[in-house]
């Protein structure tokens, strides 16, 4: 595919070194120079010094013939005014990053067709939504959806009193339609095998049906979904996700800062509790009785301030953290630091964007641990390898899963004598090690 990047920020770059990873062509534009040079510096792409939304530059970057155009600088406007321009010119898709809600409507995050824009994605829209689902979990990091809500991929951290520890997987009684697809230890993902055994630090993917996942969660943590949550900034991803969570009939507390946000959200939010204060004051948690909420949540716009609210929350007692951080490369870190839960309204964006750039057996495309591994819902075409071949004779190469495959009526975890058909969809995690082979066996061969 031949793709134009327009935005060369966290998102941008995020986009870029995916996009050459697959081998895509590339080009990157942004009017800073130092923006440009690193990407000239650190990879192998076209690059244009320019504003994004000028005709001059678009059509310098051929827009014209381009199969993908993605706008993620950090102006919403030049987002939709790029995405646009590109499309009125001939590419043959475009989409824009928003991070207002002036631009948008509800709290889907991603808008279709808004001013002939093919998709518009709101990150902070999104982050909420994950959110959600993570409160409603049993203990869950992350929560995914897959292949529309008919799978679910859900990350667990493994404690020391953990009951499924030191035991082959072989030997691990799951609940039926679930696997555990993949481990995280040391920084390092891989895909297990039978003989492998969890240990105490592991944090694991589980996939399965969703009504399943739930019961699977409940072998690897004691955790319940979170019935109060406390969120410290009251921003557009405090604000989304408490509207979210008081209809699920979640208590919820909101600290925000500033006074006349408070007030604001205090008079819009009916069922909230909004108190103007600091999300940083120990003493000010120790008096909200912050160690009785299930779940902390640090949203605001400033990553020192979630990061510090977060810890200090920890010593008022709070179980369990959820701390945004705008910048990916400092999620280990806040981590090691204690931080259960961290993610990044930029990973998100990069994910939902990369879920665009198709190979044509490809339909969907979900990133873990920051690219190192991928979770592809591909398309079985009549001739491809997988077709018609029990799933122990498949051969799937070393670093991947095959996880589940959905027939037109039907959803199945797959066993050794299970078989793709021609038109199934399968949903494969994969390392990037692995990720070519995988895709060569769901190739149609020439004729």
């Amino acid at each position: 595919m031949y793709v134009v990047v327009i935005g060369l920020g966290q998102v941008g770059r995020h986009v870029v070194r995916t996009l050459e990873w697959d081998k895509h062509d590339v080009v990157a534009i942004d009017d800073n120079a130092d923006a440009v040079a690193h990407i000239e510096e650190h990879h192998d792409v076209e690059s244009l010094l320019g504003y994004g939304a000028s005709h001059q530059i678009l059509k310098a970057a051929h827009c014209e013939r381009a199969d993908l155009v993605v706008a993620v600088t950090d102006n919403d406007e030049v987002n939709l005014i790029a995405a646009l321009a590109a499309r009125e010119m001939g590419a043959k898709r475009s989409i824009a990053r928003v991070q207002s809600r002036v631009w948008g409507h509800g709290d889907s995050g991603v808008y279709y067709g808004m001013l002939g824009v093919d998709a518009v994605i709101n990150p902070r829209v999104l982050l909420a939504q994950e959110i959600a689902k993570i409160t409603r979990s049993h203990g869950a990091l992350e929560v995914i959806d897959l292949a529309n809500e008919r799978i679910e991929l859900v990350q667990v951290g493994l404690h020391e009193n953990s009951r499924m520890l030191h035991k082959p997987l072989a030997n691990l009684t799951l609940p039926p339609n679930t696997l555990v697809a993949a481990v995280v230890r040391d920084g390092e993902l891989f895909v297990p095998g039978g003989a492998d055994v969890l240990l105490p630090g592991d944090r694991i993917y589980l996939i399965g049906l969703p009504e399943n996942v739930e019961a699977a969660e409940d072998l690897f943590t004691s955790r319940r979904e979170a019935r109060r949550v406390a969120i410290v900034g009251g921003g557009l991803v405090g604000e989304v996700l408490a509207r979210q969570l008081i209809r699920d009939g979640t208590d919820v507390l909101i600290i925000e800062a500033n006074a006349e946000r408070a007030q604001e959200l205090g008079e819009a939010l009916n069922g909230v509790t909004v108190i103007h204060g600091d999300g940083t004051d120990l003493e000010r948690l120790r008096e909200e009785e912050i160690d009785r909420f299930d779940l902390f949540v640090s949203v605001s716009d400033e990553d020192e301030v979630n990061l510090m609210a977060s810890l200090i929350a920890k010593r008022a007692g709070a179980p369990r953290t959820l701390c945004l951080a705008h910048r990916p490369d400092y999620m280990d870190i806040y981590r090691q630091l204690g931080i259960d839960i961290v993610l990044s309204p930029r990973l998100v964006a990069s994910d939902h964007i990369l879920r665009y750039v198709h190979h044509t057996e490809l339909k969907s495309l979900t990133l873990l641990e920051d690219g190192k591994a991928e979770v592809l819902e591909l398309s079985a075409h009549p001739g491809s390898r997988v077709v018609g071949i029990p799933v122990r004779r498949m051969n799937m190469p070393r670093g991947s899963l095959l996880a589940a495959i959905l027939h037109r009526d039907s959803v199945v975890i797959p066993r050794g004598d299970d078989m793709i058909r021609a038109g199934d969809t399968v949903i494969v995690l994969t390392t990037q090690a692995a990720r070519p082979a995988v895709h060569r066996l769901f190739q149609q061969r020439a004729l």
